[in-house]
Protein backbone atom coordinates (compact mmCIF):
# COMPACT_ATOMS: atom_id res chain seq x y z
CA UNK A 1 0.00 0.00 0.00
CA UNK A 2 0.87 3.69 -0.54
CA UNK A 3 1.21 4.43 3.51
CA UNK A 4 3.60 0.86 3.94
CA UNK A 5 5.07 2.37 1.15
CA UNK A 6 5.89 5.83 2.65
CA UNK A 7 6.99 4.82 5.92
CA UNK A 8 10.02 3.18 3.58
CA UNK A 9 11.07 6.32 1.72
CA UNK A 10 13.40 8.53 3.24
CA UNK A 11 11.96 12.06 4.76
CA UNK A 12 14.30 14.67 3.06
CA UNK A 13 14.75 17.30 1.05
CA UNK A 14 15.29 14.89 -1.52
CA UNK A 15 11.39 13.77 -1.28
CA UNK A 16 10.94 16.49 -3.89
CA UNK A 17 13.92 16.59 -5.57
CA UNK A 18 13.30 16.55 -9.41
CA UNK A 19 15.46 14.51 -11.36
CA UNK A 20 16.77 17.40 -13.30
CA UNK A 21 18.15 18.80 -10.53
CA UNK A 22 20.15 15.65 -10.09
CA UNK A 23 23.53 15.13 -12.10
CA UNK A 24 22.58 13.18 -14.86
CA UNK A 25 24.50 10.04 -15.64
CA UNK A 26 25.96 9.87 -18.81
CA UNK A 27 24.15 6.53 -19.92
CA UNK A 28 20.90 8.32 -19.23
CA UNK A 29 22.27 11.92 -21.22
CA UNK A 30 23.06 9.26 -24.23
CA UNK A 31 19.69 7.77 -23.90
CA UNK A 32 17.74 10.53 -23.94
CA UNK A 33 19.93 12.25 -26.69
CA UNK A 34 18.88 9.57 -29.00
CA UNK A 35 15.70 9.07 -30.84
CA UNK A 36 14.43 6.00 -29.28
CA UNK A 37 13.20 3.30 -31.62
CA UNK A 38 10.52 0.27 -31.35
CA UNK A 39 12.05 -3.45 -30.34
CA UNK A 40 10.53 -5.54 -32.92
CA UNK A 41 11.51 -9.27 -34.22
CA UNK A 42 14.97 -8.55 -32.15
CA UNK A 43 16.05 -5.31 -33.87
CA UNK A 44 15.40 -1.68 -33.33
CA UNK A 45 13.88 -0.40 -35.57
CA UNK A 46 11.83 3.28 -36.51
CA UNK A 47 8.27 3.38 -36.72
CA UNK A 48 6.76 2.22 -40.31
CA UNK A 49 5.48 5.62 -40.95
CA UNK A 50 9.03 7.54 -39.87
CA UNK A 51 6.79 9.56 -37.26
CA UNK A 52 8.14 10.62 -33.48
CA UNK A 53 6.79 11.88 -30.51
CA UNK A 54 8.10 13.95 -28.20
CA UNK A 55 8.19 13.12 -24.61
CA UNK A 56 7.72 15.63 -21.97
CA UNK A 57 8.96 15.62 -18.18
CA UNK A 58 5.38 16.36 -16.50
CA UNK A 59 7.47 18.35 -13.76
CA UNK A 60 8.50 21.05 -15.94
CA UNK A 61 6.75 20.45 -19.20
CA UNK A 62 10.31 20.43 -20.59
CA UNK A 63 10.70 17.82 -23.54
CA UNK A 64 13.23 15.17 -22.93
CA UNK A 65 13.54 12.68 -25.80
CA UNK A 66 12.20 11.45 -29.50
CA UNK A 67 10.48 8.26 -29.24
CA UNK A 68 8.97 6.34 -32.15
CA UNK A 69 5.39 7.31 -32.87
CA UNK A 70 3.92 3.54 -33.09
CA UNK A 71 0.56 2.41 -35.28
CA UNK A 72 -1.44 0.08 -36.22
CA UNK A 73 1.02 -1.33 -38.58
CA UNK A 74 4.06 -1.24 -36.33
CA UNK A 75 1.98 -3.64 -34.03
CA UNK A 76 0.98 -6.22 -36.43
CA UNK A 77 4.84 -6.47 -37.16
CA UNK A 78 5.63 -7.24 -33.45
CA UNK A 79 2.93 -9.64 -32.85
CA UNK A 80 3.76 -11.73 -36.57
CA UNK A 81 7.27 -11.58 -35.13
CA UNK A 82 5.98 -12.95 -31.52
CA UNK A 83 3.81 -14.97 -32.79
CA UNK A 84 6.21 -16.81 -35.70
CA UNK A 85 8.98 -17.14 -32.66
CA UNK A 86 6.29 -18.85 -30.74
CA UNK A 87 5.10 -21.28 -33.55
CA UNK A 88 8.56 -22.02 -34.79
CA UNK A 89 9.38 -23.42 -31.07
CA UNK A 90 12.16 -20.74 -30.77
CA UNK A 91 15.18 -21.43 -28.25
CA UNK A 92 13.39 -19.64 -25.70
CA UNK A 93 10.18 -21.81 -25.96
CA UNK A 94 12.47 -25.41 -25.97
CA UNK A 95 14.42 -24.12 -23.16
CA UNK A 96 13.91 -25.71 -19.58
CA UNK A 97 11.84 -23.84 -16.62
CA UNK A 98 15.46 -23.69 -14.72
CA UNK A 99 17.30 -22.25 -17.33
CA UNK A 100 14.20 -19.40 -17.91
CA UNK A 101 13.95 -18.94 -14.43
CA UNK A 102 17.68 -18.19 -14.52
CA UNK A 103 17.28 -15.95 -17.44
CA UNK A 104 14.43 -14.05 -15.51
CA UNK A 105 16.49 -13.53 -12.58
CA UNK A 106 19.20 -12.41 -14.34
CA UNK A 107 17.01 -9.34 -15.27
CA UNK A 108 16.64 -8.96 -11.95
CA UNK A 109 20.12 -8.67 -11.32
CA UNK A 110 20.50 -5.88 -14.24
CA UNK A 111 17.74 -3.64 -13.31
CA UNK A 112 19.71 -3.66 -9.77
CA UNK A 113 23.18 -3.29 -11.37
CA UNK A 114 21.73 0.41 -13.23
CA UNK A 115 19.62 0.97 -11.15
CA UNK A 116 20.49 4.86 -10.63
CA UNK A 117 20.21 5.24 -14.41
CA UNK A 118 16.89 3.59 -14.40
CA UNK A 119 16.20 5.51 -11.51
CA UNK A 120 16.67 8.67 -12.85
CA UNK A 121 15.02 7.69 -16.49
CA UNK A 122 11.41 6.98 -14.69
CA UNK A 123 11.98 10.56 -12.57
CA UNK A 124 12.49 12.27 -15.66
CA UNK A 125 9.58 10.49 -17.76
CA UNK A 126 7.24 10.95 -14.30
CA UNK A 127 8.30 14.04 -13.36
CA UNK A 128 8.47 12.19 -9.93
CA UNK A 129 10.97 12.63 -6.99
CA UNK A 130 13.88 11.19 -7.84
CA UNK A 131 13.81 9.34 -4.51
CA UNK A 132 10.87 7.78 -5.12
CA UNK A 133 12.18 6.23 -8.32
CA UNK A 134 15.34 5.21 -6.23
CA UNK A 135 13.16 3.46 -3.32
CA UNK A 136 10.02 1.71 -5.13
CA UNK A 137 10.67 1.58 -8.61
CA UNK A 138 13.51 0.05 -9.31
CA UNK A 139 14.15 -2.44 -6.34
CA UNK A 140 10.24 -3.64 -6.71
CA UNK A 141 10.77 -3.96 -10.51
CA UNK A 142 13.89 -6.12 -9.64
CA UNK A 143 12.56 -8.16 -6.77
CA UNK A 144 9.06 -9.09 -9.11
CA UNK A 145 11.63 -10.51 -11.53
CA UNK A 146 13.82 -12.52 -8.84
CA UNK A 147 10.22 -13.87 -7.38
CA UNK A 148 8.70 -14.94 -10.46
CA UNK A 149 11.95 -16.44 -11.41
CA UNK A 150 11.56 -19.27 -8.92
CA UNK A 151 8.07 -19.73 -10.36
CA UNK A 152 9.64 -21.60 -13.44
CA UNK A 153 10.22 -24.64 -11.94
CA UNK A 154 6.91 -24.60 -9.98
CA UNK A 155 4.05 -24.68 -12.64
CA UNK A 156 2.34 -28.01 -12.48
CA UNK A 157 -0.52 -29.90 -13.75
CA UNK A 158 -2.39 -32.32 -11.73
CA UNK A 159 -3.26 -36.06 -12.06
CA UNK A 160 -6.95 -36.85 -11.78
CA UNK A 161 -8.89 -39.29 -10.17
CA UNK A 162 -11.89 -39.83 -12.55
CA UNK A 163 -15.40 -41.73 -11.51
CA UNK A 164 -17.22 -42.70 -14.77
CA UNK A 165 -20.26 -44.27 -14.04
CA UNK A 166 -21.44 -45.64 -17.48
CA UNK A 167 -17.74 -47.48 -17.83
CA UNK A 168 -17.62 -49.51 -14.46
CA UNK A 169 -14.32 -51.43 -13.33
CA UNK A 170 -12.14 -48.99 -16.07
CA UNK A 171 -9.53 -46.96 -14.95
CA UNK A 172 -8.46 -43.62 -16.67
CA UNK A 173 -5.12 -41.30 -16.79
CA UNK A 174 -6.04 -37.88 -16.61
CA UNK A 175 -3.88 -35.04 -16.11
CA UNK A 176 -3.95 -31.28 -17.14
CA UNK A 177 -0.70 -29.69 -18.18
CA UNK A 178 0.36 -25.99 -18.01
CA UNK A 179 1.90 -24.57 -21.04
CA UNK A 180 2.54 -20.66 -22.46
CA UNK A 181 -0.82 -19.50 -23.82
CA UNK A 182 1.04 -17.76 -26.76
CA UNK A 183 1.38 -14.03 -27.50
CA UNK A 184 0.58 -11.47 -25.37
CA UNK A 185 -0.38 -8.00 -25.65
CA UNK A 186 -0.03 -5.54 -22.74
CA UNK A 187 -0.24 -1.95 -21.78
CA UNK A 188 1.78 -0.23 -19.41
CA UNK A 189 0.32 2.54 -17.69
CA UNK A 190 1.91 5.92 -17.45
CA UNK A 191 2.91 6.55 -13.83
CA UNK A 192 5.09 3.41 -12.59
CA UNK A 193 5.97 2.23 -16.09
CA UNK A 194 9.29 0.32 -14.88
CA UNK A 195 7.07 -1.52 -12.14
CA UNK A 196 4.14 -2.28 -14.10
CA UNK A 197 5.91 -3.03 -16.83
CA UNK A 198 7.99 -5.82 -14.63
CA UNK A 199 4.42 -6.96 -13.20
CA UNK A 200 3.22 -7.55 -17.00
CA UNK A 201 6.61 -9.79 -18.55
CA UNK A 202 7.44 -11.17 -15.24
CA UNK A 203 4.67 -13.67 -14.99
CA UNK A 204 4.68 -13.98 -18.82
CA UNK A 205 8.77 -14.60 -19.32
CA UNK A 206 8.45 -16.84 -16.44
CA UNK A 207 5.98 -19.26 -18.15
CA UNK A 208 7.29 -18.99 -21.83
CA UNK A 209 5.33 -16.79 -23.31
Amino acid sequence: TWGMLHALLPRRNEMTQDATLVSLHPAVKSFIGEKRRMLIDGKWVPAQSGKTFEVYNPANGEVIAHAAEGSKEDVNLAVAAARRAFDERSEWRRMTPSQRGRIVSRIGDLILKYGEELAQLEALDNGKPIAVARAADVPLAADLFHYMAGWATKLEGNTISLSVPYTPGAEYHAYTRREPIGVVGQIIPWNFPLLMAAWKLGPALTTGC
